[in-house]
């Protein structure tokens, strides 16, 4: 069974949280205290708003939010047991070498009942058309009347074979209907889930997502460490924090100083002849 933090929803729920507040969005201008949408606030800017504040909104709700994953917990529970026990195999004590036999005769009968038809109306095929075509020689052979006749009772067979095959699918049928989950299981528990669904989306709207949104379109500022977002003016680059380096059109030299320097002063080595030796 999931257990939550409170005011964490499941992966599975974040879609309903999505959904209930579009929903609250789309339909603002039918309640009074949301009628002021887009006077200081617009629909966006509410969603955003409240996306950051969802632990916030789903708080609200965390009773019914609870209750509602433990009675899903409950159903997934009952129908994975359901489903166990009709597939599992009964257990009794000289029933090993019956179930076997059981097995095989269900697989014989499975290959009966699927070829048999087929090569039945092949064999009836064949001999009619062998025989049709010998009945066409002069003179006709005295065996040609035989393959028409055998060709007709492999018509009968095939019939009676595709008779086997339909008795034998609905006695499988019949078999099968044993290993489905019951009525009470698969009926009666998912409207407890649904009515525990419903209920924590109700409150979770008017606890949670239509207070917000009252409170925020009444002060937007006032959203306690939630600040509005801000709207950027259509046609215009947002702001990035920083400021485009200036660049200037390189101009004639009368309007501008050319970048100065002056020649490295180069000195020859002063040479001198030679000392003088001490007399």
């Amino acid at each position: 069974m999931h257990m939550t933090n409170a005011g964490h929803l499941l992966t599975e729920d974040r879609p309903e949280f999505d959904r209930l507040l579009d929903e609250a969005l789309r339909t603002a201008r039918d309640r009074p205290e949301l009628s002021t949408l887009g006077e200081r606030l617009n629909a966006e800017q509410l969603r955003t708003m409240a996306l950051n504040a969802s632990v916030l909104l789903t708080t609200a709700a965390s009773a019914e939010y609870d209750h509602y994953v433990k009675m899903r917990g409950e159903l997934r529970e009952a129908v994975a047991a359901a489903t166990a026990a009709a597939t599992a195999a009964p257990a009794e004590p000289d029933g090993e070498d019956d179930s076997g036999e059981a097995r095989t005769g269900a697989g014989i009968s499975a290959v009966v009942a699927v070829l048999a038809p087929v090569l039945a109306l092949t064999a009836m095929v064949i001999f009619l058309l062998v025989g049709w075509i010998l009945k066409l020689i002069e003179p006709e052979p005295a065996f040609a009347d035989t393959i028409l006749t055998t060709g007709w009772l492999f018509g009968a067979l095939t019939a009676a074979a595709l008779l086997y095959a339909a008795i034998a699918l609905l006695v499988t049928a019949v078999r099968n209907r044993a290993t489905e989950v019951g009525a009470d299981v698969a009926e009666a528990v998912p409207d407890e889930v649904q009515r525990a669904r419903e209920a924590w989306l109700h409150a979770l709207l008017e606890r949670g997502i239509v207070p917000f949104l009252r409170d925020a379109l009444a002060d937007p500022a006032g959203a306690p460490g939630y600040p509005v977002p801000p709207t950027p003016a259509a046609g215009r680059i947002p702001d990035l924090g920083y400021t485009r380096p200036g660049f200037t059109s390189p101009g004639p030299p009368s309007q501008g100083s050319r970048p100065g320097y002056t020649r490295p002063d180069f000195t020859s080595p002063d040479f001198g002849g030679p000392e003088p030796e001490p007399e």
